[in-house]
C-alpha cells in the first residue's frame, strides 16, 4: 500500500496534463483589452495547464469559477465544458475530494454532447479517461485512453492517461512503452516525473531519483516543484533514507506549506526518527488537507504502534465508513490486517477479476489470503508483487512471512532480510514484526541438510583447471591498426 504514494503523486501530474490538453488557446475575456495586465489567477492556471505543470490551487479553483461563469452565458461551448472537467478533475485529485468526479463527468458528457466524439472532441474524451483513472476504473481509462491515441497519436497528454491505465491493468509491458512514447513527443517536467516513476516501477532507483531531479530543476511555479521536491522525499524514504527525506519534503513545504504528500511524507519520516508527536501533528494536517484512504490506514497503524488503540480503531473506522475513490488496496490491507481478512480476499479478489492486476492489488490480495489461513494459495500473489521489478519494503516483508508460514525457512529469511535493508523503519507497526519474525526464523544451520554430498578428497585433489585465456584481436577489441 505505501508502495503507492509515488503512483498517487505522479497520477496528479497526469490529471494535470490532460488539463494542459483540454484548456483552450485564450480566455475569451482575456481579449481586446489592449496591452495585456499581470495574468490572474485563471489565466496562469491556463499559462501553468499549456506547460504541462500542476496550477497553484488557489488559480485552479478561480479556473473553475471562470469557466462555470464563461459556460453560464455561454453554454454551447463544447471546449470550455471539457476545460471545466479536466480542471473539476485534477482539484478532486490533488484535493482527495471526491466530490467533484460527478461534476467532472457531467461537463464532460456535455462538451460531447455539444460536439460529439465523431466531430472530433478528443479533449472530453481525454478528460473520461483521467477522470477513469482517477477513480481507479483502468479499463475505461484504457479504453478512452486508446480512442484518443487512435485519433491523434502525436498527441502527448494521452500517454500519462495510458501509462497509469496500463499500470493498473498489470500491463507492464504497454507501459513502458507508452513511456517510451512520451519521451518521444514531449519534454520538461513533467515527462521527467512520469520517467522517474517508471524507473522506480522497475527497481532502478539511481534513475528514479535522477529523473525526479531532473523534473525539480525543470519546474517553474511553485506548485510543480513542490510536487517534484515531494516526490524526490518519497524515494528517499523508500531507500530507508528518513533524515534525506524529512529535508526534501520540508523544501517542498517552504514552497507549499500545505503541500498534502509532503506532509504525509514527513509524518513518515519523522516516525522512523522517534519523533513521534511530531509525526502525530504532521498526520493530522496530511489528513486535514489530503484525506487519501492509504494515509488513513498509515496514520491508525502509527497510533496502534504507540499504543493509543482508540485513536487508531478512529481511523480505520473513517477508512471503513468513507467514501473514497481507489481504495481497495487500503481497505483490503485494513480487513486483512484489522478486521475480517477472509471479507478482504472476497473484495480484492472482486478487484483482480475487474482486471486490476497492479502489483499492489497482488501484494494485498496475497497478504489478505495469508491471513485467512490460505498461505500456499497467498504466496503466488507474492511472488506477482515482489518479482516485477519494484523495489517494496512492505511487499517483501509480506512475501517473508507467507514463506515463512510455509516453513521455507531459507526463502523466509531471505525475503524478511532484504525488507529491512530495503527500509528498516518501512512501518511503525510492521517493520518491528519483520525484525522479530526474521529473529525466529534464525541462522542458517551449520549442517547440511540430509542428501547433501559433502565435498571429499575427490573433489578438492586437484583444482579446477583454468581455461587457458584468448588472445583479444584488434577487431574483438575496436581499437584498429
Amino acid at each position: 500500500m505505501k508502495s503507492q504514494n509515488v503512483s498517487r503523486t505522479v497520477l496528479a501530474a497526469g490529471v494535470g496534463a490532460v488539463l494542459a490538453a483540454t484548456a483552450l488557446l485564450y480566455a475569451p475575456e482575456f481579449l481586446g483589452r489592449g496591452a495585456p495586465p499581470p495574468p490572474g489567477p485563471a489565466e496562469r492556471a491556463v499559462i501553468a495547464a499549456h506547460a504541462g505543470a500542476q496550477a497553484a490551487l488557489p488559480d485552479l479553483a478561480a479556473l473553475i469559477a471562470d469557466r462555470e461563469k464563461w459556460l453560464w452565458a455561454h453554454p454551447g461551448d463544447g471546449a470550455a465544458w471539457a476545460e471545466l472537467g479536466a480542471a473539476y478533475t485534477e482539484r478532486g485529485t490533488r484535493l482527495g475530494d471526491v466530490r467533484d468526479y460527478p461534476r467532472a463527468e457531467e461537463a464532460l458528457r456535455r462538451s460531447l454532447a455539444e460536439r460529439p466524439a465523431a466531430r472530433g472532441n478528443t479533449a472530453a474524451q481525454l478528460g473520461l479517461g483521467a477522470l477513469a483513472g482517477a477513480r481507479g476504473d483502468w479499463r475505461a481509462a484504457r479504453e478512452w485512453g486508446e480512442r484518443v491515441r487512435k485519433a491523434e497519436p502525436g498527441r502527448w497528454p494521452v500517454y500519462p492517461v495510458l501509462i497509469d491505465a496500463y499500470n493498473g491493468l498489470g500491463d507492464y509491458g504497454a507501459a513502458r512503452k507508452a513511456m517510451e512514447r512520451l519521451e518521444e513527443l514531449h519534454a520538461g517536467a513533467v515527462v521527467r516525473a512520469r520517467a522517474s516513476q517508471s524507473y522506480r516501477d522497475r527497481g532502478w532507483r539511481e534513475d528514479a531519483d535522477a529523473a525526479a531531479l531532473d523534473a525539480a530543476s525543470l519546474a517553474e511555479a511553485d506548485a510543480e516543484k513542490a510536487a517534484a521536491l515531494g516526490r524526490l522525499g518519497e524515494l528517499a524514504w523508500e531507500r530507508g533514507e528518513p533524515e534525506e527525506a524529512l529535508e526534501r519534503h520540508g523544501a517542498a513545504l517552504r514552497l507549499v506549506r500545505d503541500h498534502g504528500p509532503s506532509l504525509a511524507g514527513r509524518a513518515r519520516a519523522l516516525a522512523a526518527l522517534g519523533r513521534t508527536e511530531e509525526a502525530v501533528r504532521d498526520w493530522r494536517a496530511a489528513l486535514a488537507r489530503l484525506p487519501l484512504p492509504e494515509y488513513v490506514l498509515e496514520a491508525g497503524e502509527l497510533y496502534e504502534s504507540l499504543g493509543r488503540d482508540a485513536d487508531a480503531r478512529a481511523q480505520y473506522e473513517r477508512l471503513r465508513t468513507g467514501t473514497w475513490a481507489r481504495a481497495e488496496v487500503p481497505l483490503g490491507l485494513l480487513g486483512a490486517d484489522h478486521g475480517d481478512p477472509a471479507a478482504a480476499v472476497v473484495r480484492l479478489r472482486a478487484e483482480w477479476a475487474r482486471g486490476h492486476r497492479s502489483v499492489g492489488v497482488a501484494d494485498a490480495l496475497g497478504w489478505a489470503l495469508f491471513r485467512s489461513g490460505r498461505s500456499a494459495e497467498a504466496l503466488e500473489y507474492a511472488k506477482r508483487a515482489t518479482e516485477e521489478g519494484l523495489r517494496s519494503a512492505l511487499f517483501t516483508y509480506h512475501r517473508g512471512e507467507i514463506e515463512r508460514a510455509l516453513e521455507l525457512r531459507g526463502p523466509a529469511r531471505r525475503h524478511l532480510a532484504e525488507a529491512l535493508r530495503i527500509n528498516p523503519a518501512f512501518s511503525p507497526l510492521h517493520a518491528p514484526r519483520a525484525a522479530a519474525a526474521l529473529a525466529a526464523v534464525g541462522e542458517p544451520p551449520d549442517e547440511l541438510p540430509e542428501g547433501v554430498r559433502p565435498e571429499g578428497p575427490e573433489d578438492t585433489a586437484k583444482p579446477a583447471r583454468a581455461e587457458k585465456p584468448v588472445e583479444k584481436t584488434a577487431a574483438d577489441t575496436g581499437t584498429g591498426a
